[in-house]
């Protein structure tokens, strides 16, 4: 049977412990310092979850409250005002940018547009000659700065004739909201954008006023064993427009609903469709890098096509998608510079897709009858959960990114029996799993296509007391 949209939010609530799992499983096993994770559907925000610490140097936990600095969101927000303006008749997207931006005149950037800047097709140089204050080499460009490198060596190509991403870029078109709006560009969307939202986490520049709010950066690793040290956060200055932004996960599922068809808090849904429509296939040497609207990144995971975001700051690696046919938003942040907020996000609508995907008459059972079948299980060759998701029994390998190649269905056929759904694959496909149970109900342990595992926790306490893994076998632990 199919899910109808009325079960939907349902069962994404049924789910949400189950992604908090996954979500600490994973970011323990990948060695993250925290993520901060929400999702919105409809009204809800049925998942709002924080894993991990926020700052390594104090040992704080890093909780949902917690801000983040969002970096290349930012473009999503600029280019909402930037069309917010179009449509009030003070832009057009077919305006040179030295209109706006006279220092620009007689460079060879003068008559790109800012549709081209918008959709990354200016040819525009991304961050400048100078950009090690990337990783804290010097301060980001003022508006001084901002204009020279661009008159100097602002243009690398001809406009349309690469795709190339600019910073650089993003931060020409503040310069055009401050000349066409009258307000600083800062000014401009804390009224248009974080106002109309009635945010109060999120805003283009950092907030010194707040430093104890934020989670701290932290550098990636080179090897396994590095430490890792903390970044502190600094103004981004005349790129706020492209790289400034913060917020929390939950209100960037806010804001991503204004991006939804029918809500028009912020811009039309015809400016939408401009927003998100694809302007760009990204490929080299035939492989494809991605998909670019104006200002929006484009992906498809599964059967749900997104947009939204993805931010690079120091310290800081962040990752929105919104569905704005099916009022859904997802938003994953993390604070190391090696930071799996992207894979964390696909690895959680995967999830979810296995959820909301059409059940067999045999996979069809009350949840409450599979919660006996579900836990985390271990053995020699790895982890195992076995969880129910939307009405269906799955096993799911929780170490694997990609659930969605990492997963199989099962079927209950008798009392603590399961059937291995009937499908190709290398592994124990179309074959039965059984449980053992103590006095009390409580599974003692799981074979699954003919080997055991036990619940985790009991597998790590057998492996802690020293025992030889060599004489674990089928034995009782």
């Amino acid at each position: 049977m199919t899910i109808t949209a009325t079960d939907r939010t349902a069962v994404l609530i049924r789910i949400a412990p189950y992604l908090e799992s996954w979500i600490a499983f994973q970011g323990a096993f990948r060695g993250a310092v925290g993520v901060q994770a929400a999702m919105r559907v409809d009204d809800d925000v049925v998942l709002n979850y924080a894993w991990g610490t926020a700052d390594v140097d104090t040992g704080e936990t890093l909780t949902p409250g917690h801000l983040f600095r969002i970096a290349s969101h930012s473009k999503t927000m600029t280019a909402t005002a930037v069309l917010q303006l179009v449509e009030q008749g003070f832009l057009r997207l077919d305006d040179a940018v030295v209109t706006w931006v006279p220092e620009l005149a007689e460079t060879r950037l003068a008559t790109v547009t800012l549709r081209a800047l918008l959709g990354h097709n200016a040819g525009v140089i991304r961050d400048g000659v100078d950009n090690d204050f990337w990783q804290r080499g010097g301060e980001f460009l003022d508006r001084e700065a901002l204009l020279e490198e661009s008159r100097l060596n602002g243009a690398v190509y001809e406009t349309d004739e690469y795709f190339k991403y600019s910073n650089v870029g993003y931060s020409l078109l503040g310069l055009a909201i401050e000349a066409a709006s009258g307000l600083p560009y800062n000014d401009y969307v804390r009224v248009n954008i974080v106002d109309r939202l009635r945010l109060v986490d999120s805003g283009p520049e950092y907030d010194a006023d707040r430093a104890a709010e934020y989670a701290a950066g932290h550098t990636g690793l080179t090897q396994a064993d590095d430490r890792r040290w903390r970044i502190g956060h600094v103004d981004t200055r005349a790129m706020a427009a492209a790289t400034g932004w913060f917020s929390t996960a939950a209100e960037l599922t806010s804001y991503g609903a204004a991006h939804w068809f029918g809500n028009e808090t912020l811009v039309s849904d015809s400016s939408k469709r401009l927003l998100q429509r694809e302007e760009t296939i990204v490929k080299v040497r035939g492989r494809e890098l991605g998909r670019y609207g104006l200002g929006f990144e484009i992906r498809t995971v599964g059967e749900r096509k997104l947009v939204g975001h993805s931010g690079g700051y120091p310290g800081h690696i962040t990752r929105t998608w919104i569905d704005p046919d099916d009022a859904f938003v997802l938003s994953v942040l993390t604070n190391s510079v090696d930071g799996p907020a992207d894979s964390l996000a696909t690895g959680l609508l995967q999830i979810i897709e296995i959820a909301l995907s059409p059940t067999t008459a045999a996979q069809a059972h009350d949840p409450a009858v599979l919660a006996r079948y579900t836990g985390r299980f271990a053995n020699m060759w790895g982890v195992t959960d076995i969880v129910e998701l939307g009405g269906h029994l799955v096993s799911i390998n929780p170490r694997s990114p990609e659930p969605a190649l990492a997963h199989q269905f099962l079927d209950v056929v008798g009392d603590d029996e399961l059937l291995a759904e009937r499908i190709p694959g290398f592994g124990a496909t179309g074959e039965p799993a059984y449980f053992t149970r103590d006095g009390a109900g409580r599974i003692l342990s799981v074979a699954l296509g003919g080997m055991t595992l036990w619940p985790i926790d009991t597998y790590r306490a057998a492996l802690a007391t020293g025992r030889p893994v060599d004489t674990l076998g089928k034995m009782s632990l």
